[in-house]
């Protein structure tokens, strides 16, 4: 069972999609950008609300997405969750604003390691039915480690099983970026697809270098069934040359588990 989690990348109020680890602080030179879109971020809001795609993220990748975020999920309230600069400080503030659940990382990381008090208090403030804990990742070595600050800062906290069960206590779902290959349209990174098929224990979205259907269906039949998957840069919203956008909701009605 696998389900397309759709997504609307926010860079400075536009929908964009980018290469991920290009995305470096004081450093505009280095950022890759696959696609600006024309349509504002409302109108991706309310194609993914007529075709049903629950569970979906807005993704707001620095300043300047304040009111982006807010036109789409006004335009689908309940249907799309955020994510990018959520703390215990805003994050009630997203949920009245339309969010079905808020995705942090970078708050509740401190110094390279989680930071348990502050994610119990985040807990605490929204419930852990809203909470989705961003572990997108990149690799050392044999390991996979959380990446903060949009993927530019390693912390020491490794991808394994025993951090899964850990952190599924304290959330709903966790969503999961293989930094190293996002928006290159270049393939998943099959290593860490395996990795979350066999630990994680709640629902998981991978993202990441997604080029085709035959790389969707990598993720569900290496993934034991067990994640969802999001599409950028491939899809042909997005400027993609790779994938239509109406396969992958053919995809997505043939295996949702709401089917």
């Amino acid at each position: 069972m696998m389900k397309f989690r759709p997504c609307i990348d926010l860079h400075k109020g536009q929908v964009k999609q980018i290469v991920g680890s290009t995305l470096v602080d004081g450093s505009p030179e280095k950022l890759e950008t696959n696609f600006t879109a024309y349509h504002p971020p409302e109108w991706y809001a309310r194609l993914y609300r007529a075709d049903n795609l629950t569970g979906g993220h807005i993704i707001m990748l620095g300043p300047g997405n304040d009111d982006a975020a807010t036109e789409a999920l006004a335009a689908w309230p309940g249907g799309m969750q955020v994510g990018g600069g959520i703390s215990a400080e805003n994050a009630v503030l997203w949920l009245e604003r339309g969010a079905s659940h808020v995705i942090v990382t970078s708050w509740v990381f401190r110094q390279g390691f989680i930071d348990s008090n502050r994610l119990h208090i985040l807990r605490n403030e929204i419930g852990r039915e809203r909470l989705v804990l961003d572990l997108s990742c990149r690799r050392q070595g044999d390991d996979y480690f959380i990446v903060t600050d949009r993927w530019q800062t390693f912390t020491e906290v490794k991808i394994s099983n025993e951090t899964l069960a850990e952190l599924a206590g304290s959330c709903n779902e966790f969503l999961i970026h293989a930094a190293d290959v996002e928006g290159k349209c270049s393939g998943v990174d099959r290593d860490l697809v395996e990795l979350l098929g066999e630990f994680t224990p709640i629902p998981t979205t991978y993202a990441g270098g997604i080029r085709d259907l035959a790389d969707l269906e990598l993720i569900r039949v290496a993934g034991n069934g067990k994640l969802d998957a999001t599409i950028g840069s491939a899809l042909d919203i997005f400027g993609g040359h790779f994938m239509r956008y109406d396969e992958a909701v053919e995809y997505h009605r043939k295996y949702s588990r709401n089917v």
